[in-house]
């Protein structure tokens, strides 16, 4: 089988690369090789990058029996377990997402809303005047709180404590491209006791574990009709057997959630806050069409505000969190455009190169959300959230929380940015962080 171009480095420096300059080497390898090329990222098969609209609406439209996405996210597994909606495929991903989409949509979703804005004041009323803080990690803050309150309906309480501890201190564990290494090298997940960096993330998986199948034993035996949290709301769901979840699958998404739910929103927040300040008129355009909404506006016609919406956009166009899609291995011979596939090929759309396309958008390494006012981009050229059946469940969830943080923190604090603190994405687990450092500056309230 003839594979498209690769880099003319070897194989495990394309895999090094990958970890610490994901960026570099695929715009390297698009330079040379175009819109489909070859990466060697794992030891078993190669994966090939498409990045053409027309190669990625084929990849989410062709026949679900000619690709298959199970095992092809396996270095998440550890992390989320193996009855995690990314890791399924077949019938066993269609039951799952099924049971899992109500508590996203519609009412469901808004009654969140309140949730958001109060943890979002809180969090900057923490904040000291003309002093420097971390943004990333008071965005991690409010993302945390909202999800364990709207999966767990927590808000105070040991459990509630743990969780949150927990959560950060594992999510840690793989904040830079090093700490990173030990999920794309399997050989380097050795238990070595607590000190080690694979021993020290089992007890604290083991440790969050036990949390969250207490709090499972708790809400079954304590059912309230009341309660309105994800987690009450997928116990209470049944697949069209009439099967519920069990304690495993209910754990499992729990651990999808809180993991996707905070970690993903909490760097998209930050970027936003960067860009928003780092291009004043961007930041005018921003206050000016908030402070248009009446004192009384409702949190719906908030999160429709057209300006507000487009910078969130830009914001996830311009450094997508996810560079790229969930993989799909090729069942039977599909051809792509000018290319033809066999068995056991890895394919992937590639969300970074798609949104730097200036046939798409110009001038795509500026940071413009006017792009948005002005044109529509469709499914295939605009898929922050992948696309097709593995489209990010929580897409709406996560994009109605950042406006209304945004909304919420620009309203009630005026910040600047420290001057020439440089911010620059950087690999954070499997997905793309800004980095850290106390970069913005509370001057005062509005």
């Amino acid at each position: 089988m003839q594979l498209p171009d690769s880099p003319k480095i070897p194989k495990f420096m394309q895999l090094v690369q990958w970890i610490y300059q994901p960026l570099q080497l695929m715009e390297n390898s698009a330079k040379a090789h175009g819109d489909c090329f070859t990466l060697w990222l794992t030891n078993k098969q190669p994966m090939v990058f498409l990045s053409h609209p027309q190669a990625i609406q084929q990849l989410f439209t062709d026949n679900l029996s000619n690709l298959d996405s199970r095992g092809s996210a396996q270095i998440l597994q550890p992390l989320l377990g193996e009855n995690s909606l990314i890791l399924l495929s077949g019938t066993s991903h269609q039951r799952q997402r099924k049971l899992l989409t109500p508590p996203f949509h519609g009412e469901r979703m808004k009654a969140y809303g309140s949730i958001i804005a109060n943890i979002t004041k809180e969090v900057v009323n923490q904040w000291k005047i003309g002093q420097p803080f971390s943004v990333r990690n008071s965005m991690q803050e409010i993302s945390l709180k909202v999800i364990l309150q709207a999966v767990f309906g927590l808000h105070e309480g040991e459990r509630y404590v743990q969780l949150q501890k927990l959560l950060r201190s594992i999510l840690d564990l793989s904040g830079s491209a090093l700490r990173s290494s030990i999920s794309f090298f399997p050989g380097l997940q050795i238990d070595l006791g607590p000190w080690s960096p694979w021993g020290n993330f089992l007890r604290q998986r083991q440790q969050i574990d036990q949390l969250l199948y207490a709090e499972i034993q708790e809400c079954r035996d304590n059912p309230d009709p009341s309660r309105s949290d994800i987690l009450s709301l997928m116990m209470s769901a049944r697949d069209e057997n009439g099967e519920p979840m069990t304690d495993i699958e209910l754990r499992d998404e729990l651990m999808i959630l809180l993991v996707a739910g905070h970690e993903t929103t909490a760097s998209a927040l930050t970027w936003a806050l960067y860009w928003i300040h780092r291009i004043p008129q961007v930041r005018e355009k921003l206050l000016a069409e908030l402070d248009s909404c009446s004192s009384n506006a409702d949190l719906d016609e908030i999160t429709r505000l057209p300006y507000l919406t487009a910078v969130c956009q830009e914001t996830l166009r311009i450094y997508p969190i996810a560079m790229i899609t969930i993989p799909r291995i090729v069942k039977s011979p599909i051809k792509i455009m000018d290319h033809q596939f066999e068995p056991g090929t890895l394919l992937l759309g590639c969300i970074y190169l798609t949104h730097r396309r200036p046939d798409l958008y110009s001038e795509p390494r500026q940071f413009k959300p006017e792009r948005f006012l002005e044109n529509q981009y469709s499914l295939y050229e605009y898929l922050p959230f992948g696309g097709s059946n593995r489209r990010c469940l929580g897409m709406a969830f996560a994009l109605f929380e950042m406006k209304l943080v945004l909304a919420t923190l620009l309203s009630h604090i005026d910040l600047t940015l420290v001057n020439n603190y440089p911010v620059k994405p950087i690999r954070r687990g499997v997905t793309l962080a800004p980095s850290g450092g106390k970069w913005l500056i509370a001057k005062g309230t509005r």
